[in-house]
């Protein structure tokens, strides 16, 4: 049987507990807020494009992605013949850009030759100078003077390459300044008759920002 004194010790603990109770709820009970922070990264556009005539018919030229190397119209000085021979040089201009939407400029440098087997070709005895030139001369051995772009002793050489600054355009819709290049093809006194030989020139232009 609880007597009264008991019963006061019962509600004594009882209320002990109680208090202790309130005081952990208020240690759990902290506050906390948070803030959150996002970006977006858009990349910009970057793409080359050529022609071999200079006026509007720009187009890509890549053929590591199935499409076709642009094909330059090499033409004899005035008063030489149509077929090359031993000591002649013939020019043919071709003018590259960045396109309109490229976000950034860009240094292109020549970045190597391939030709025909030189078994079945005249490779061996074929050299060649690439310029850059002014802005609106025209491709021919009045204008492919001072230092080449890039030069090859045979059509599947390269040495002495210098870089060519391109700049994009004002804005999005407007592609960059065209800048044209001068390919001299020179014979050398070995040159054999009849022979068809075949040159293809890579340019790489890498963005400069």
């Amino acid at each position: 049987m609880v007597t009264k004194q008991n019963q006061r010790k019962v509600l004594a603990v009882l209320a002990g507990g109680l208090v202790l109770g309130v005081g952990v709820a208020a240690v759990l009970a902290a506050w906390n807020d948070s803030e959150f922070a996002t970006g977006t990264f858009t990349a910009g556009t970057f793409n080359l494009e050529g022609s071999s005539t200079g006026n509007a018919n720009y187009s890509d030229h890549n053929v590591d992605d199935g499409d076709t190397a642009a094909t330059l119209a090499f033409t004899l000085p005035t008063g030489v013949v149509d077929s090359m021979a031993p000591g002649d040089s013939v020019y043919a201009g071709f003018w590259v850009r960045l396109a309109a939407g490229t976000t950034t400029g860009a240094d292109l440098v020549a970045d190597g030759t391939t030709a025909d087997a030189a078994a079945s070709s005249n490779s061996e005895h074929l050299s060649y100078a690439i310029y850059q030139l002014a802005p609106g001369a025209t491709c021919n051995a009045a204008s492919a003077t001072g230092t080449p772009i890039a030069t090859g002793a045979t059509l599947d050489a390269q040495t002495g390459t210098t870089t060519v600054t391109l700049l994009e355009g004002a804005d999005a819709t407007t592609a960059g300044t065209a800048v044209q290049l001068c390919f001299a093809v020179s014979a050398d006194a070995n040159l054999e008759q009849g022979l068809a030989t075949t040159a293809t020139w890579t340019f790489t232009a890498t963005s400069t920002n």
